[in-house]
Parts: structure tokens; C-alpha cells; sequence
């Protein structure tokens, strides 16, 4: 019932979904599963790159009408290209997995009322909602707009979509030039069939996410301040129908997801209240109008997003420290539903769209030992259906996870995932690296990450500190890092460091750090701070925050929302650049070319700083990278690059 136009379109995602990028090749599975084939532990070699490449992870896209059969996706990234996938469906007993020989350029979505499928067909390289019958090899209906369609959800009752797209006519002159202004997503509105399309609502043209209400005749809509034009970013609640919308409440802060309750009588949303804009609370507005209202003001965790099945159960993504799980919201109270033994939820689950449908829901889960999987409900747990990755696995030595808790020296109560190497024995110093998460307003989630499995296959412990800032602990761990990042976070990670040599595992002469996006800033800060480390590996990192807060393309401000010609000070007090001249330790840079979340410039210009200063420092950029590399290849490379630059300057 639920469209989110942030998961649809690189330039409205958030940095909690970017910072997923680093583990993008990933994932993960399930705790119940069967014949995983696994060989003797004297035949297992410790994981790889070519295992990598090989591994295939399975997540749960969309259940049918009937409720008989789950719709999945199969991907894995081999050695070249772009990750491939496969469109699978399996039985809810876990029998009778098959592929679907869908059109090529087909990316289905979900399931109409009779049983077809509806998605994003490409047309003219614009993404165009599409339905193709199962199997069929073209699509039955395209239903064309101008400028492509970021994302569509369907009725409740099959008869209309929804369709989210920019309605502005296209630019003679594009290819040409290009005319810098903020992305518009507006509110198209067309039947099943593909007739009776029209635009709902034109004022409402910076939606973020969509909700139909239970008997399809209106939509719940979302909307902000465009990033181009505005310091502060503000949300909008509304409702919209075929004669105009109607404005319910502004938040003046972001939010996600958006939902009916279960007696229609209010709007469910994540939002918060701190200066972060990350979502961590649940959030109601009554649908005739009125204040909105914090319905989980104590809150230990994280509520991130919303969604919302046709029976008007309300689900709630939920982080608890290094744990997803769901959660539902039913008058007014929050009640955990469903967890995965030793491992996490991937997100919110998917049901069928229909409230005509029977009550099957579907996630994907993942844990330390096994790729992303499909489980389905039985009884009050969940049981996986699907077993991607086992036959690569299995014949892989895995070191143990371990959650570990510790206090700094400040008295802060930390919390980190600590992977070993293969064979690893108690007592036993290794060479150590230190992997604070991106985001930052993001967390580690107790899952199978490549990356943390291809350094500790190199001897390391690796110790991904869940530093203030992150997701899981409650609104003031999470807003502690406003104006702070480059102090209270930075110590933070910092003291894991101390925590890993104090408790034996690491060699305090084989520190290394390593991160991505705003993890690869909290690299590049460092490196300023202390000489500890003796190698240092920076991605895509923020050097310079004077710059980097307006330029790149989502709002920042939850960083620092002074103004910078007032006084530039705040800015540059945590930028590395002006800091040049403190690093000594060796610094790998990596970062994409075509980056707009971290612009390109950042890496540059440390690297330009750096080198003129005679420090020792490499710099590799990725042609047509975006934030993260999409191709196998360039990945691999990423993975060389930081085997290479270990072994080179912390053996």
C-alpha cells in the first residue's frame, strides 16, 4: 500500500540507505536452514574474493494474490559488470522454486489482481511502468511518461496505480546543457488497464512517500522542502484525491515511510524531533486535522520507517542496537512481531496487496554465517524458504562474530560487532582494523558483510564500533552527533581501538582504520588526531564540511545547520584539510567519479594537500562510480586496493 520515492531514485535516498552501499555485494540468511552441504573443516579455505563474486543472496520482492507463491530476486555480482539478477517464484512451503522468463529489461514489483506482474520496463532508457503476464516475453501494457516514473504502488482494490514521476516537460536542450534545480516528484494517477491517467494534486511536486487508504480513494502523501532554495528541511503531511489535496500537519524535521492506521482514522509516519534528520520515533496526525503527536516519546531504539499491509496493520522497522527486527503499531502502541534468531531482518516484510489476499508476509533475513534470504511466517516465528549462497559457503572457513559492549573513557556505553579471523585462539594478537559505519546516522547490523569477511580473511580482527550517531540506542545517542561528529564520534571509535588491544586481540603495533562515506571521513579525521595507526584507508570520505554540507545532493544539515557566512569556524574545525600537516600515517583514498553524495573534490583535494606536504598517500578513483562502485570489477578492485595497501604498510 506503501510507495517510497527515496528507494526509487539515487538523489532523494537517505545517507541510512547509502551507507548500505559498503555492503552492497552482501548478504546474509537464515538460522533454520537445511542441507547446506557444507565440507569438512580441513577442506574449507578462508573467504575470497572469487567467493564473492560467486555468491548468490535471495530477497523477498512480492507475495500473490492467492497468497500461494513468493516473488524473489536472486543477485549476485560475478566478475564484470553490473550485479546480475534473477526473478524467481517459490511455493510459501519452499517447493517448487523456478525462474521467470521475464523481458529483459524488466524489473518487476509486485502482483496485479489476476496474477500478472507490474514493474519498471525501460523505454528509451527511461524507466516506464510496465505489465507483463508471468512468462510472457513483452510487456501487455506501458503506460509512458515523459520523464519515466521513479515508482508505482497499486490500489488496494487492483483498479489504479499510483505512479510517482517528474511532470515537468522535458528539455529541448537536454544533452545539450543542463539546468541546475532541485528533482520534482509528482503524483500521476492512472487505471490498470493504462486509461483514465491524470496528474493528482500538481501543487504537491517534492513527494517522498505514498500511502492509498483502505478503499482506494485517496492517498496519504508525504512531502519536504527541495534541498536547492531552503536551509532547513521541513516535511508536509497531505491528503490527496482526484479534486486536490488537502495539508494535515508540517513536521519541521524529516521523516519516512507513511501509513493509514488500522480504523483510518490517522496518519502514521517515523519522524523526530532532534537536530539529526534521521526518523526515530513513531509519529500520528489525525486524518481530519490536528497537531501531530510523538506516540513513542521513550523510545530505547530506532524506529526508521513505516509501511502499512492492506488489512491496515501498520509495521514498523525497528533497530535495536545491532539488531533489526519488526514491529507493529496498533492503537497507539508499538509491539515486537518477529526477530531472527542470530541475525537480522532486512528491512520491512512484503504481503500481498490485496485486502481480498490470505495473511502471508515475507521478509529477508541474513546473519553473520549465511547471504540474504527469503523467510516466511509460521506461527510466531519465521522459517527460510530459500538457501542462496550455502554451496558457496559452505566450503568457506568463517571466524566467529561476536557482539561485545564496552565503556569509554568518558563513561560512554558503546556497543560493536567484533569478527575474528579463521582459526582464531584465545589470547592470540593480530593485526586489528577498526570499521566505523557510514551513515553516520546509519548502524552495523549483525549480518554477513563482505567487506569485515574478506579483512578478517587476512588475519585481522575487525571491530565495527556503533559510535554515537548511530541508529538502535534512542533519540539522544543518535542526536548526540550534531556538531560533533569529529569529536564525540571520533573518540568513540577511537576507544574500540583501546578496547581490542586491552582485551588481548589486537597488536597495538598493527592498528589499521578503515571507512566509507561518512565513515571514510571519521578515517580521514583521524589521521589528523593520532598516530596510532599504521595504515589508514579512506572512501569516499568527507575532507572538507565548508563545502561539502551545500554540494552534495541530499540535505547535510544535520551535521551543522549554522550558517557558514556567519562564521565559517564550525565548519572547519573537524575538516582534515585544514589539518593537512598532522598525518603521518599512510592513507589510501578511493572514491567514485561520478559520487554527487560525496563529490569527488573531497577525496582530491586532501590528496592534493597531502602530497605537497611530502605525505605518503595513493589516490584511485572509479570511472561512471556513483558513491559506490556498481560494477563487479571496479568492487574487486576496491577489495584489492585495501588487501594491497594492508599488507604494504601494516604486514
Amino acid at each position: 500500500m506503501q510507495a517510497r520515492a527515496a528507494d526509487r531514485r539515487e538523489a532523494g535516498s537517505r545517507r541510512r540507505k547509502t551507507s548500505r552501499l559498503l555492503r552492497a555485494v552482501v548478504l546474509l540468511g537464515g538460522a533454520v536452514l537445511a542441507g547446506t552441504g557444507k565440507s569438512n573443516a580441513a577442506d574449507k579455505h578462508p573467504f575470497g574474493i572469487d567467493d564473492y563474486s560467486a555468491l548468490h543472496s535471495a530477497r523477498a520482492v512480492a507475495v500473490s494474490p492467492d497468497g500461494k507463491t513468493i516473488l524473489y530476486n536472486v543477485s549476485t555480482d560475478g566478475t564484470k559488470g553490473a550485479t546480475k539478477h534473477e526473478w524467481r517464484l517459490i511455493d510459501v512451503n519452499g517447493e517448487n522454486s523456478h525462474k521467470l522468463e521475464l523481458p529483459e529489461k524488466f524489473e518487476p514489483r509486485g502482483f496485479t489482481p489476476d496474477g500478472a506482474l507490474y514493474g519498471t520496463y525501460e523505454v528509451d532508457k527511461l524507466g516506464q511502468l510496465a505489465i507483463v503476464p508471468l512468462a510472457a516475453a513483452k510487456p501487455t501494457i506501458i503506460m509512458a511518461l515523459p520523464n519515466g516514473a521513479h515508482g508505482a504502488t497499486i490500489s488496494p482494490d487492483g483498479r489504479r496505480f499510483a505512479i510517482l514521476a517528474d511532470s515537468r516537460a522535458k528539455d529541448p536542450l537536454e544533452g545539450v546543457h543542463t539546468v541546475v534545480d532541485n528533482d520534482q516528484t509528482s503524483l500521476y494517477v492512472v487505471g490498470a488497464d493504462g486509461g483514465g491517467g491524470a496528474w493528482w494534486c500538481p501543487d504537491l511536486n517534492v513527494i517522498t512517500d505514498i500511502a492509498w487508504s483502505k478503499d482506494s480513494a485517496e492517498i496519504a502523501v508525504m512531502t519536504q522542502t527541495p534541498k536547492i532554495g531552503f536551509h532547513e528541511l521541513h516535511s508536509f503531511v497531505n491528503i490527496c484525491g482526484a479534486r486536490g489535496s488537502r495539508r494535515l500537519a508540517e513536521i519541521p524535521d524529516g521523516t519516512s515511510g507513511i501509513a493509514w492506521s488500522d480504523d483510518g482514522k490517522e496518519i502514521v509516519f517515523a519522524a523526530t524531533t532532534t537536530p539529526t534528520l534521521t526518523p526515530e520515533h513513531v509519529w500520528t496526525v489525525p486524518v481530519e486535522g490536528g497537531p501531530p503527536v510523538d506516540r513513542t516519546p521513550q523510545l530505547a531504539g530506532t524506529a526508521t520507517t513505516v509501511t502499512a499491509d492492506p488489512r491496515g496493520t501498520v509495521w514498523v522497522e525497528m533497530h535495536k542496537g545491532v539488531i533489526t527486527e519488526a514491529d507493529t503499531f496498533r492503537r497507539g502502541k508499538l509491539e515486537t512481531m518477529y526477530r531472527w534468531p542470530g541475525g537480522v531482518l532486512e528491512g520491512l516484510p512484503v504481503f500481498p496487496a490485496f485486502s481480498t489476499s490470505p495473511d502471508v508476509v515475507a521478509f529477508s533475513v541474513e546473519d553473520p554465517e549465511h547471504t540474504t534470504n527469503v523467510a516466511v511466517k509460521s506461527g510466531t516465528q519465521l522459517r527460510t524458504i530459500t538457501h542462496e549462497g550455502d554451496d558457496t559457503l559452505g566450503s568457506v572457513a568463517l571466524g566467529e562474530v561476536q557482539v561485545v559492549d564496552w565503556t569509554s573513557k568518558e563513561g560512554i556505553k558503546l556497543q560493536g560487532i567484533a569478527t575474528f579471523p579463521p582459526g582464531y585462539t584465545a589470547g592470540k594478537k593480530c593485526p586489528f582494523l577498526v570499521l566505523p559505519h557510514g551513515g553516520p546516522e546509519d548502524n552495523d547490523r549483525l549480518n554477513f558483510d563482505v567487506v569485515v569477511r574478506l579483512i578478517a580473511a587476512m588475519g585481522y580482527v575487525v571491530l565495527e564500533p556503533e559510535y554515537r550517531g548511530s541508529t538502535g540506542y534512542g533519540a539522544d545517542f543518535l542526536s548526540a552527533i550534531y556538531q560533533h561528529f569529529g569529536d564525540r564520534a571520533y573518540r568513540d571509535v577511537d576507544s574500540a581501538t583501546d578496547f581490542a588491544v586491552s582485551q588481548g586481540w589486537a597488536d597495538p603495533n598493527r592498528l589499521a582504520i578503515f571507512g566509507w562515506s561518512a565513515g571514510g571521513f571519521m578515517t580521514s579525521w583521524t589521521v589528523t588526531e593520532t598516530q596510532r595507526y599504521k595504515a589508514a584507508i579512506e572512501g569516499a570520505g568527507i575532507t572538507d564540511w565548508l563545502s561539502f554540507i551545500p554540494t552534495s545532493d541530499i540535505w547535510q544539515t544535520d551535521y551543522d545547520a549554522r550558517l557558514q557566512e556567519k562564521d565559517p569556524t564550525p565548519m572547519l574545525q573537524f575538516s582534515a584539510v585544514m589539518h593537512a600537516d598532522k598525518v603521518t600515517t599512510p592513507l589510501l583514498i578511493l572514491h567514485g567519479e561520478a559520487d554527487i553524495r560525496v563529490p569527488t573534490f573531497q577525496g582530491r583535494e586532501f590528496f592534493v594537500l597531502l602530497k605537497e606536504r611530502g605525505k605518503t598517500v595513493r589516490m584511485v578513483t572509479y570511472p561512471g562510480s556513483p558513491h559506490f562502485p556498481n560494477l563487479a570489477e571496479q568492487r574487486r578492485d576496491v577489495f584489492k586496493e585495501i588487501a594491497d595497501w594492508l599488507a604494504k604498510y601494516n604486514p
